[in-house]
């Protein structure tokens, strides 16, 4: 029974948006497979790893049956990236078996019975439900994302805080030694709640977001998020536990500062950054007047010097970061000039934010060199 007929690329679309979560790793030979159902022409493509699910559809069905099955995930997807992208690719269910067809090419994949895929349950009502453009989301997610903790033994850091207040959106990353905050403007939230989302569902996200105006809708209850936006909806469950205060991490007594222009900075950076030791990734950064001195030395005892002119006046100043969490920053910073305020206290973090810009804040602890 032949289900599917498209072009090779509008049937790659879809298959490529929900594949990502797949993992090549897995408990059960189910979680390998895609679950496809046909409703008519509609076709609806889902992908679960029991923690994240998304679902993407298209209209290429052929006649007005439904069915459902399951077949290998990245086998599909790699068959149909290497068929030539001429002609039309057809799909068809014979037995326990999915044929992929176009012209002198034929596959026939393995399937298993679509009542055995675990779906993600979803509850009839969400707590809370608000809206914002996807290159919003998109930025907004970009700014804080690096700053995850990965597979630390406090799970709750291993994921992104997500405050919704009436008119903002706030977006935090932490992995205890440093800390991104970054808020946008939102309507249609009426009141206070705080979701810890998976790092894994927003480095998905991410990939899914594209800087466009269309709108993605987001829900939010006891313990599942759920984002819609184009014909993606991903659901996913939330982290358990309780995040660290961001607004007592982040300094609000600081007044000296400074501005150096972004590029410049992380091209001296990344230069100092090539003599660091690998175990212990640290550059050492001297304030005095109006000049900014980075170095870097190894356990060869080779050395790197950069020098920055700034506009400093304030008291001197010498400490060490390490160098991963201050590019990190700067690679995923598209700015021209960046505000690097700083306190006396040697033991004290740095404050790296835009100038005039209130909406975005990144806090580094300093370590000893």
């Amino acid at each position: 029974m032949q289900l599917i007929q498209a072009q090779r690329d509008a049937l790659l679309k879809p298959l490529s948006t929900v594949v990502g979560i797949v993992e090549r790793r897995h408990t059960l030979p189910i979680l390998a497979n895609i679950l496809i159902r046909k409703e008519g022409n509609r076709v609806s493509f889902i992908a679960t790893d029991l923690e994240v699910q998304i679902t993407t559809h298209a209209e290429f069905g052929v006649g007005e049956t439904i069915e459902s099955l399951t077949v290998g995930a990245r086998k599909l997807l790699d068959i149909l990236r290497a068929l030539p992208d001429t002609g039309e690719v057809r799909l068809s269910q014979t037995a326990n078996k999915l044929t992929v067809q176009t012209g002198k090419s034929r596959f026939a994949l393995q399937t298993l019975a679509a009542a055995e895929y675990p779906l993600v349950s979803q509850p009839d009502q969400y707590d809370a439900s608000f809206a914002v453009q996807q290159k919003e989301l998109k930025q907004l997610m970009s700014a804080v994302h690096f700053a995850m903790a990965q597979q630390d033994i406090r799970y709750y850091l291993n994921g992104m805080l997500l405050v919704l207040e009436p008119g903002k959106l706030h977006a935090v990353a932490t992995d205890g030694h440093r800390l991104a905050h970054m808020t946008c403007s939102v309507e249609g939230i009426q009141t206070k709640h705080e979701v810890i989302v998976p790092r894994k569902t927003v480095l998905e996200m991410l990939r899914l977001l594209e800087d466009s105006d269309q709108i993605v809708t987001i829900d939010v209850t006891q313990g599942q998020i759920r984002f819609k936006f184009g014909d993606v909806e991903l659901v996913s469950k939330l982290v358990e536990g309780k995040f660290p205060d961001y607004k007592r991490v982040i300094p609000s007594n600081y007044i000296n500062y400074f501005d150096v222009p972004r590029e410049l900075l992380l091209s001296s950076l990344q230069r100092a950054a090539i003599l660091t030791s690998d175990k212990i990734r640290s550059v050492r950064v001297q304030l005095g007047a109006n000049l900014m001195k980075i170095s870097a030395t190894n356990a060869e005892q080779e050395e790197a010097q950069e020098e920055i002119d700034i506009d400093y006046v304030h008291s001197a100043l010498d400490v060490g970061f390490n160098v991963s969490y201050l590019l990190d920053f700067l690679a995923n910073t598209k700015i021209e000039t960046i505000r690097w305020s700083v306190s006396t206290d040697t033991n004290a973090s740095a404050l790296l934010t835009i100038p005039e810009n209130d909406n975005f804040q990144y806090v580094v602890m300093p370590m000893r060199i």
